[in-house]
């Protein structure tokens, strides 16, 4: 059994969410499912998505989890933190 853990990215588009999903499905021994919003208020300036569920299969490996941490650092540097 693998291991899960959620990420989120507070603020971040529907599309952006879909994209990094897109992104990190292609990693082997990565299953991506998108967590939807929790908050019963509706808040133009929230996403339509609570975060990303991340599980991590049997087969994923040290390369695996870099890769998903590049990615991830990606979206952050680009969405999150723009310099």
């Amino acid at each position: 059994m693998g291991t899960k853990e959620k990420i989120e990215f507070a603020g971040l588009p529907l599309a952006v969410y879909r994209e990094i999903a897109a992104h990190l499905r292609q990693v082997e021994g990565v299953e991506v499912d998108l967590i939807p919003q929790s908050s019963q208020q509706f808040d133009y300036n929230q996403s339509q998505i609570g975060g990303l569920s991340l599980s991590w299969t049997a087969n994923s490996g040290l390369e695996s989890r870099q890769r998903v941490n590049q990615i991830l650092a990606y979206y952050q540097s680009r969405y999150i933190n723009p310099i």
